[in-house]
């Protein structure tokens, strides 16, 4: 198997900037490549968030390197804050997300994520809750439509949904290929570059995980424990995610804005929310990946990098 490659290393941790003797968090710790990049420095401690165990049992291993500097927290990025409070912190100097699907969880075809490798058909990150299966031949057809349209943006929603649920009446869909391979017969790709079923299985992932609604609520939560001078890296895939990253972002660079949705600390003057914003931006448009990384690294083609440091 593939081992996962962190998408624009060198790029978030210029970013992040970490500094010793400080704390960070790695939202969604995967293959630890970002944790491992920020224990380089000298008496840095990272908190790693994961809600794959498979994920966590590979930190586990990387504790008999850094151990005390490195904890582990298996659950969803949602509950980050809970997490921080477990390790003891007040707050975290830096916060990383490397967004979507982990090249280990791709590559392992047991997990259900690739349309490419035969597997059964269920794409949950964690080790609870329904499967891609149970959506597809459980979902109604227009629940199915909805969401391969809102989460895939795909144009032929309907008669994709349409088409699973009658086939299902005769054979429920069990397996990846299967899958893959009836959305390829309906829709054939007729020399486009992304496999036909790419968008359903993406949206169907982003469903079975609850990503957008959890992604929100870690926007929130890492607003709320990141300490003065600390800065958010996120690292997104695709437009859904980068929407998520980019409003919560730019909603608390204004002046006195978003308190109660964000539900910041007040500062400033009158109890107020700042005369002045607590966050900056530091990059007004997202960083890219490099070309001779793309080359190396297909995967980080559609990547975005964001950053926002807290400076009061």
């Amino acid at each position: 198997m593939v081992g996962h490659l962190p998408v624009m290393l060198h790029e978030v941790l210029s970013a992040l900037n970490p500094q010793p003797n400080r704390h960070y968090l790695d939202a969604t710790f995967g293959g630890g490549g970002y944790t491992r990049g920020v224990l380089a420095t000298e008496g840095t401690t990272v908190l790693g968030i994961d809600k794959d165990h498979e994920a966590i049992a590979r930190g586990e291993a990387m504790q008999k390197e850094f151990g005390k500097r490195l904890s582990l927290y298996e659950g969803s990025y949602a509950d980050l804050e809970k997490a921080v409070r477990e390790a003891a912190l007040s707050s975290v100097d830096g916060i990383m997300f490397d967004l979507g699907v982990s090249s280990y969880q791709l590559d392992t075809a047991e997990r259900g994520f690739s349309f490419s490798k035969d597997g059964p058909l269920d794409m949950r990150m964690g080790g609870s809750g329904p499967t891609a299966a149970d959506l597809v031949n459980q979902w109604s057809e227009d629940q199915l439509a909805d969401i391969f349209w809102r989460y895939g943006d795909e144009r032929n929603n309907k008669k994709i949904a349409r088409s699973i649920t009658e086939r299902r009446k005769v054979s429920p869909f069990t397996r990846t290929l299967d899958l893959a391979e009836h959305i390829a017969k309906l829709c054939p790709a007729y020399g486009k570059p992304i496999h036909p079923a790419t968008r359903v299985f993406q949206a169907l992932r982003i469903a079975v995980n609850n990503e957008l609604d959890d992604l929100e609520q870690a926007m929130a939560a890492s607003l709320r424990v990141l300490s003065k001078g600390g800065r958010l890296v996120v690292v997104s895939f695709h437009s859904l995610e980068d929407r998520i990253v980019k409003q919560a972002m730019q909603a608390v660079v204004a002046p006195r804005q978003h308190v109660n949705k964000y539900k910041l600390p007040k500062a400033g003057r009158d109890d107020k929310y700042g005369e002045e914003p607590a966050f900056t931006l530091i990059n007004h448009k997202p960083l890219v990946a490099s070309d001779e990384e793309v080359r190396g690294n297909p995967r980080s083609r559609s990547a975005k990098l964001r950053v926002l440091e807290r400076v009061q």
